[in-house]
Formats: C-alpha cells, structure tokens, sequence
C-alpha cells in the first residue's frame, strides 16, 4: 500500500499544557497506528478566539487546521476534562474549523476519542460532550472501546511514555476500528 492509499488521520489535543497527558497520548498513538494508516498531529496552540465577525476571512491557522482536517480520512482527539466538559481551547478550535455555517470540514469525517486524566474518572464527561458536538457536526464517532486514561500521573514515564500496557491495547484497537471505519465510509463515497 503506498502512502497515498493509507488512511489519512489527523489527531489533535484538547490541550496546550508542553506536558499535557493527552498531547502524550497522541505522540503514544503514532507508533499503534496500522500499517494501512498515517497519523499527523496538529498543534492547537495560536489558534485565536473564534469570533464570528471574522470567519470568512479567517487567521492563518485557522485556515491551516480546516485544510488539515478536510485532506484527513479520520479524526482522532485525544482530550482533558476541565469542570466536567471539553477544554475551552479544544471547542474553540472546533468551533472555529466549522465556521462559516456551510463550511464545516468535519462534515461526514469518522472520529474516535481518548481522553488522559489524573483523576478517576479519565475524562469520560469531557468525552461525552464531544460527542453531543460530533451530532451538530455530522461526525461518525466509534463507540468502542472508550479510552479513558484514569490516574495518569502514574501510567507515564518522565518522557511522556505510556507504561500502561491495558491502555495501549486500547489504543491499538481504538485505532485499528477507526481506520476500518474510515474504509467503510470511503468505499461507501466511492459507491454512491
């Protein structure tokens, strides 16, 4: 399979924390990627407030992320949980990408999610926020299995290594579904 049959996925965080769990994750991710697929993470950081007034003449970066995300097969977000939902940072560039109304490039992309947190719960709240979002958006999430990192201060090395081996083969399979899915969809496209 050549580079340009591979499934394209395009993964980002929730996150602009340099030492984010959810950014090592994604860096984790890379390497469970299969070999029909790619995985190219983009960095949300400089994407400005959205605001309304300049959607159709968007920044740069905006521009950049919504070109990203419509060469994309599939989406992976990997994201915190702050006061019980999606970081303010990770909606503002999904509202900013969507924009303006009519042109939303996540129209009809599959998606999966992870989430990495130092609690209990692993992020499994900010998930199901995401995936409300994901309806508006016309995104086809994959429901299994849900990766939700709990206590993650002790499941990464000081070099951002996920040690977790359960949390690794979780990954694996959430990848592994996500790129069968993304096939689905474009032999789906391709037949209509």
């Amino acid at each position: 399979m050549s580079m340009n049959d591979k499934i394209k996925i395009l993964g980002f965080a929730g996150s602009l924390r340099k030492e984010s769990f959810n950014k090592a994750l994604l860096h984790n991710a890379v390497s469970l990627v299969p070999d029909n697929s790619t995985l190219e993470i983009f960095e949300l950081a400089g994407i400005p407030p959205f605001n309304q007034d300049t959607e159709k003449n968007m920044p740069d970066k905006v521009r950049e992320f919504k070109s990203k995300i419509r060469n994309a097969d599939a989406i992976l977000i990997s994201t915190p949980e702050y006061n019980y939902s999606i970081p303010g940072v990770l909606k503002n560039a999904i509202d900013s990408a969507s924009r303006p109304y009519g042109d939303n490039p996540f129209d009809g992309k599959p998606v999966a999610i992870m989430s990495a947190s130092v609690g209990m719960l692993g992020g499994s709240r900010a998930q199901y926020h995401l995936r409300q979002i994901f309806v508006f958006l016309n995104m086809y999430p994959i429901n299994r299995p849900e990766v939700m990192v709990n206590f993650a201060a002790d499941k990464f090395d000081s070099n951002g290594n996920l040690m977790d081996e359960n949390s690794k083969k979780l990954i694996g399979m959430l990848i592994s579904n996500l790129v069968d899915w993304a096939i689905l969809l474009k032999n789906k496209k391709v037949q209509s």
